[in-house]
């Protein structure tokens, strides 16, 4: 029966005691660059198992910090055409330039690809791998870590997708149901740059934990940390001076209102109450994907014999599951994308797909890219669409979702 309200793809799930640690941030005396910036970053690195996190107004701000404490201009990046466009925008604003390599199977970056292309660059002009965990499922983080031990790169991952997920290494590939049981205490925890120089997370109200808008950067450098420390607020700096005599009087005091600028930074600060939402957030964060792994599982259950229609990957009890995407023969079934999508909507679905390749938008045709012989995702882009997946999302809701989706592929454009 088509539910009364709509089923949206994504969406935030905000409860009392999240209004409640807000509503105590507004009634303190920070608004900004407060305590609960502090324990956000704090809570950050206990969830992830970095050293340091700094957060920031957003994911994309994240991406541009992170761009430049690695990159430095005319760098060559491996990166992923599957992704939002901030992440290879983010290349493009250090100055460097992106190579968008192909995809596996499963819509991660084909590292078995990146590994061939470093061998082959001749005059080391590649200079960093910028991996996405897309979907919330983790690339091969000991792939991963040889590759940057054997090509002495650096290595950024973008966890917008995967906060609350996890690899292991004896456990790195699409598993079984049963899986999740097999969790131990030595698995690397997505953000933990067990294997890389920096991660980024997204805090928008479509992800895993929300703070309105929000991301940070997770890292185990010290340097880097700093730098990023300065780049969030304007490049300025308030205990290092460089220039002692304007930092201190005849007498040698410390000049109260002395301040230095030492690098062309950004204000990308977050706020004091979006930090109180993210704490309170985490909290739940357990939970939050444990929900969404049980409805990849529910659904995983009505697509396992399904014609012209399949997960992207079989069931893994390591993924967080930001995203939950099937691959549809729309030829076969007689239908557009767009009319599956229509058909979904009027049975009150919300459906949305995840991505258009960046190397095919417009200005980065203008660029120069648009031709890389990518079949992988061609092919992907074709076929996938992302279905409803969030915490508060029904047993009930997401048996609607998949008998909706197999009615309409069995119907075949009737």
């Amino acid at each position: 029966m088509k539910p009364d309200k709509f089923i949206p793809y994504a969406t935030q799930q905000i409860t009392e005691d999240d209004i409640a640690a807000v509503t105590a941030a507004l009634r303190s005396p920070f608004l900004t660059t407060g305590p609960a910036v502090n324990k956000f970053e704090d809570k950050i690195c206990e969830v992830t198992g970095a050293k340091y996190a700094v957060a920031v107004c957003n994911g994309t701000a994240a991406l541009h910090l992170a761009s430049l404490a690695l990159l430095n201009p005319g760098d060559k990046v491996l990166t992923t055409p599957n992704s939002f466009v901030a992440t290879s925008n983010s290349i493009l604003y250090a100055g460097a330039r992106p190579v968008f390599m192909d995809i596996a199977e499963n819509g991660n970056i084909d590292l078995e690809k990146c590994e061939k292309l470093l061998a082959a660059d001749s005059k080391k002009e590649i200079k960093a791998l910028y991996a996405v965990h897309f979907s919330g499922n983790p690339v091969d983080l000991k792939k991963l870590g040889e590759i940057k031990d054997k090509f002495g790169i650096k290595i950024l991952e973008d966890c917008a997708h995967s906060l609350g997920a996890s690899f292991n290494y004896a456990f790195n590939t699409a598993a079984s149901p049963e899986s999740e049981t097999h969790i131990e205490k030595n698995d690397l925890k997505a953000g933990g740059c067990h294997n890389s120089d920096c991660s980024i997370l997204s805090f928008h109200p479509v992800k895993h934990i929300t703070t309105g808008e929000g991301g940070a950067i997770t890292t185990n450098s010290e340097e880097i940390y700093k730098k990023l420390l300065i780049l969030r607020s304007h490049g300025i700096e308030r205990s290092n001076f460089i220039s002692k005599e304007m930092a201190f009087d005849s007498k040698g005091n410390l000049n109260p209102w002395y301040y230095e600028m030492q690098a062309l930074g950004f204000n990308y600060r977050i706020t004091d109450f979006q930090c109180a939402l993210g704490v309170s957030q985490l909290g739940r964060l357990t939970e939050f994907v444990s929900r969404r792994r049980h409805i990849a599982q529910i659904y995983d259950g009505f697509f396992k014999n399904a014609d012209y229609i399949k997960p992207l990957y079989l069931y893994n009890g390591r993924s967080s599951y930001h995203l939950y995407v099937v691959k549809i023969d729309f030829n076969k079934i007689n239908l557009t994308r767009a009319e599956f999508m229509m058909k979904l909507k009027d049975k009150n679905i919300g459906s949305q797909l995840h991505y258009i390749p960046i190397n095919k938008q417009p200005f980065y045709i203008s660029l120069g890219y648009g031709k890389e012989e990518n079949t992988v995702i061609n092919d992907y882009y074709d076929k996938c669409l992302s279905i409803p997946m969030y915490n508060s999302l029904s047993d009930g809701q997401a048996g609607y979702v998949a008998e909706t989706i197999l009615k309409i592929t069995q119907a075949k454009g009737k």
